[in-house]
């Protein structure tokens, strides 16, 4: 495959981001007016609720079986360390470049979290249909590339809705502190605390006059508390990330996926049940237009109040698509071998690729749930997703001269 035919191939699904962006900023300006801050807000909670678990799902219940997720064991470890990797230079990024306190969670989170989803769901099957592909029988290969493509959208899931998630409150944490607000964490339900809620305590002065609570104090209080009970919190907490929609979703979706007689029961032209599955399906094809259109409205405020430094820019982009594919070549080729992956070139492929993605989309969903970094979010995602179709193309050609 020429180096012009494969530019082609990745910049499509690029090219249909940003148009697809464009089109949501132009409707959240005041012209149009049809996206204003507050329908974000509400839109965006809809897509937490409903849209991404159901892609999840249907995604997950469908392609994927118990001997996949046995045989691909070594897919959960890739995308572990493509977080590892891109979380550690991230935290290096933040303590070099000392960005704003509220922005630290959503730079390293974007150095970490990569678009696991539908952009290998577009490029790799996209790849296999290509003339000189080095994957084989491109029938066979557009198969396997949509089973792999859906795995890795789920697993990835599992590390962007837990690891990532907490990075981004934290991040809505400190930013209510700064406006002197207390983001109560609920204990019951992970949605439960999106809306910034109580306001910071007041203390008597001697004089009789109301102060604000300093915002030491919180942690002053937080060090005296006994470690079984910072014990439990966490715990708590862990419980709480591992409970949001889209992550309960994927587990229900493995275990359908990997149970026969359940996914019997919705999957197939002949399954009793199989309306559940197409409506699930219609709302997961929801996603990621409406991600997308959120993002493109959050951009047009971004270009003009983010506060991100071209520097920190430069960082991202540089971990992105520079150091963590230089990485992921070295890791893919150590486990190979190792006797550690199938034969499968496409399956290397995959793997490699995951090392090269631009940031997760569900990134400018965490933003707009816990309202912090929102415009920031947007001019990350605007540069790195441009610069990506060009890096995407050039990783990819190194990664299928290896493997052929």
């Amino acid at each position: 495959m020429g180096f012009w035919t494969l530019l082609e191939v990745s910049t499509m699904p690029i090219l249909q981001v940003l148009i697809v962006g464009l089109v949501g900023a132009f409707m959240a300006t005041q012209y149009f007016n049809v996206l204003p801050s507050d329908a974000r807000k509400h839109m965006n909670k809809v897509v937490f609720i409903a849209f991404t678990p159901s892609l999840m799902f249907a995604s997950l219940a469908k392609t994927v079986t118990l001997h996949d997720i046995i045989s691909w064991w070594f897919m959960p470890v890739n995308i572990g360390l493509t977080f590892l990797f891109g979380g550690i230079l991230g935290w290096v990024a933040v303590k070099i470049l000392k960005p704003e306190k509220y922005l630290e969670g959503l730079v390293i989170a974007s150095c970490s979290a990569g678009n696991l989803g539908n952009l290998l769901i577009i490029i790799i099957p996209a790849i296999c249909h290509e003339d000189g592909s080095p994957f084989g029988d491109s029938s066979i290969c557009s198969v396997h590339a949509l089973s792999y493509a859906s795995f890795s959208m789920a697993l990835g899931g599992f590390f962007i809705w837990t690891y990532t998630y907490s990075l981004i409150r934290n991040d809505g944490v400190t930013y209510d502190q700064f406006r002197g607000v207390d983001r109560s964490v609920s204990k019951t339900a992970p949605n439960a605390n999106l809306d910034a809620g109580v306001k910071v305590p007041l203390l008597k002065s001697d004089e009789g006059d109301e102060e604000a609570l300093p915002l030491s104090t919180s942690t002053q209080l937080s060090e005296k508390k006994g470690s079984w009970t910072k014990f439990k919190e966490t715990i708590m907490r862990v419980v709480e990330e591992l409970l949001a929609p889209p992550t309960v979703a994927a587990i229900i979706g493995f275990i359908f996926g990997a149970t026969p007689w359940l996914k019997s029961l919705i999957i197939g032209a002949t399954a009793p049940l199989r309306v559940i599955q197409d409506s699930i399906t219609l709302l997961g094809d929801g996603t990621i237009p409406c991600i997308t259109l959120i993002l493109g409205g959050n951009l047009v405020q971004g270009l003009r109040k983010s506060r991100l430094r071209a520097t920190v820019m430069l960082s991202i982009i540089c971990v992105r698509y520079v150091i963590l594919p230089a990485i992921g070549v070295a890791v893919v080729m150590a486990a190979a071998k190792l006797g550690l992956l199938p034969s499968d070139p496409l399956y290397h492929y995959v793997l490699m690729i995951q090392f090269t993605l631009p940031p997760a989309m569900n990134i400018g969903t965490m933003t707009q749930l816990f309202d912090v970094g929102q415009e920031e979010c947007s001019v990350i995602f605007l540069w790195t997703y441009v610069v990506s179709a060009f890096a995407i193309t050039i990783w990819s050609t190194v990664y299928m001269w290896i493997l052929s």
